[in-house]
């Protein structure tokens, strides 16, 4: 019989069941699947454009002929997937993987007329993939919206080819004094008051902000994807911690 623990997940602030969990940020993200954009330049100021930019330079991908294989998870609306292939060459394929029809809708609109991308519906939690498949893995702003992390790691592992890479930008742990204080008031009231006012939305704004504080903080999330078999984990912090991008190897 499982634990109260274990059978137990947080959607934002709020004690719920873990199987209950997954539909309920299905829910959240089928409302706001057309103000994706939006809801993110509430959340980062417009700072997640650059962010996002920082994520793929640091990937840095391959920019010849030679085949190269990324796994986008959550990416529904193709705003990793799509820099991945500008800034790659032409051996570059990208498959989006995503829960929400609606994300994906919103995404295969974008993208249209890009052969080299595949959007694909499915859980980060069991991967429709085979082992040993893909080049890179990445995750933005996806990661602590998952009921159980662990397992998406491990399937991020499963899924990289050896060699592969796995990067992770997600909001974080502000590390920068008086800033911390700053964005805690910031997004706490303001993002919601913004959400009603912008998206008539004011919950769906109030639990990406409170998932934003249950997410684990930069070292415990490193913990986390060494546990999952990845190494030489680094991390690198965005506008003082307000975001962090995650960086791992399966060797």
């Amino acid at each position: 019989m499982k634990s109260t623990k274990e059978s137990e997940a947080n959607f934002g602030f709020s004690p719920v069941a873990a199987e209950a969990k997954q539909g309920l940020v299905n829910e959240v993200f089928a409302r706001v699947a057309r103000r994706y954009d939006l809801m993110n330049d509430l959340m980062s100021g417009g700072l997640h454009r650059l962010w996002k930019d920082d994520l793929i330079s640091w990937l840095a991908p391959p920019k010849g002929a030679s085949p190269f294989a990324l796994l986008d998870v959550a990416g529904g609306t193709g705003d990793i997937a799509s820099r991945f292939l500008g800034a790659s060459g032409s051996g570059a394929r990208a498959v989006i993987c995503d829960i929400s029809a609606e994300m994906l809708a919103v995404g295969r609109e974008r993208a249209a007329e890009e052969e080299r991308l595949a959007f694909v519906q499915g859980n980060a939690e069991f991967l429709p993939f085979p082992e040993r498949n893909f080049d890179a893995y990445t995750i933005a702003f996806g990661m602590r919206n998952l009921t159980h992390i662990d397992k998406a790691l491990t399937e991020a592992f499963r899924v990289l080819k050896p060699g592969g890479r796995f990067l992770c930008l997600e909001f974080s742990a502000v590390e920068t004094p008086i800033l911390d204080a700053l964005y805690d008031a910031y997004s706490m009231n303001a993002i919601p008051a913004l959400g009603a006012l912008v998206a008539g939305d004011a919950a769906s704004y109030r639990y990406l902000v409170e998932s934003i504080r249950r997410f684990p903080d930069q070292k415990s999330f490193i913990g986390m994807i060494e546990t999952a078999g990845f190494e030489r984990v680094r991390y690198r912090n965005l506008t003082g911690g307000i975001a962090a991008i995650h960086s791992a190897w399966r060797l």
